[in-house]
Parts: structure tokens; sequence; C-alpha cells
């Protein structure tokens, strides 16, 4: 389980919010782990998957319309960290997950924790800096 800290926060409201919701989709990931009196995951799985790459679809649309707006350097960056993840979600293989639903979804979950979080405290925290040096 990931707990959102104040410090992950780059001080744009919008985006810090729909990082903790993406916090939140990783986390029903874990809750569904740890429910050991489902027996069959794989339809939850499957739904929790459709809601993280939709959301993070949003929210990379959010966060990009925001660095095209303050004219971020970074942006080009951003998008193609952005897009490969995307790709990653995209090309999770359900058949693998199915076969062994734990396994398979204790990888997605340690994926998804590992890539967010490193993502906003050093991708994410470019744009935090970008706006304390332009203000």
């Amino acid at each position: 389980m990931l707990k959102w800290k104040e410090e992950y926060s780059i001080g744009v409201a919008e985006i810090d919010e729909q990082h903790v919701r993406l916090f939140e989709i990783g986390n029903q990931i874990y809750d569904l782990l740890e429910n050991y009196l489902l027996p069959d995951k794989y339809d939850k799985i499957v739904t929790i998957i459709l809601e993280l790459k939709d959301y993070t679809i949003y929210h990379f649309k959010t966060e990009e319309d925001y660095m095209l707006k303050i004219k971020y350097p970074g942006y080009f960056k951003q998008k193609v960290a952005h897009d490969d993840f995307i790709k990653e979600i995209e090309n999770i293989d359900l058949d693998a997950i199915d076969h062994d639903q734990d396994g398979h979804t204790r990888k997605l979950l340690n994926f998804i924790f590992d890539w967010v979080l490193d993502h906003i405290l050093k991708s994410d925290f470019g744009i935090k800096e970008f706006i304390r040096i332009t203000r």
C-alpha cells in the first residue's frame, strides 16, 4: 500500500489531486491482492486496469496541457514517458494474469507504484522547480 504524502505535491492543485487518485487506483489493486476470500479476481483486475488506463490518459493530458501552458522545457521528455506508460498498460498480458492472478497482479502493482512515485518525485518535480524559478 502506498500513502500520499504532502511532500509528493508539485504545487498545482489539479495535478496533485490527480496524483492522489492514481495512488487510490494503485491501492485498489493492493486491496484486491490482500482479499484472500475472493478466489477469482480476474474480472476485478481487468476493471482496475481499464480504470487505470483511462485515468492516466486523462491525467497525462491535464499535465501535458499545463506544461504547454507554462512553456515547460521538459514537456517532450514527459510526453514520451507518459506515452510509454500507456503502452505498458495497453500491453499487459491478460491471459498471463488469468493464469497467475496474484503473481502477475503483484508485478503490476509494483510497476505502477514504482513508476508513479518515481515519475512524480523526479519528472514532475521538474515542473515544481520550473514554477519556482519562473515566478
